[in-house]
């Protein structure tokens, strides 16, 4: 596991969110931080869509926080390097509309200025996708 500084943010940033602690990860971020979770995923999936600024993000947050609750929620390889840390981990999730994602995904931080400037997360979409999907929509 990487053990540089911007990994550190990033660890301290991935244990506020396992407390629940939306001020906690804002502090970790930029002010016009650039939020692209879920790559791939559809325009029905709750947490669908770039975000930018601190009040977006803490918006993602408490949206997560009414459409999943984490079973398991596992970082495991921190890969530093240049302005980058790349996260390898697994998480496992019920979903609001009752189903259950299990799914490894990346997780990608640039920084600027010691801060969280850009996220990209890439998971497993089909099956977000699928847990989300309203009925009749196909």
């Amino acid at each position: 596991m990487g053990t540089g500084q911007l990994t550190s943010v990033v660890q301290e940033a991935y244990a506020a969110f396992g407390r629940g602690d939306v001020p906690g990860i804002l502090a970790t971020l930029d002010d016009n931080v650039v939020w692209k979770p879920v790559y791939g995923a559809a325009p029905y999936v709750p947490t669908a869509g770039e975000r930018r600024g601190k009040a977006a993000v803490g918006e993602f947050f408490a949206i997560v926080g009414k459409t999943m609750q984490f079973e398991r929620f596992e970082p495991r390889e921190f890969i530093e390097q240049g302005d980058r840390v790349a996260v390898l981990g697994f998480y496992a999730t019920r979903t609001s509309t009752g189903k259950r994602i299990e799914s490894d995904w990346v997780m990608v931080f640039t920084f600027r200025n010691g801060k969280i400037a850009e996220f990209q997360e890439f998971t497993n979409t089909a099956m977000l996708n699928a847990a989300f999907q309203p009925v009749g929509v196909s």
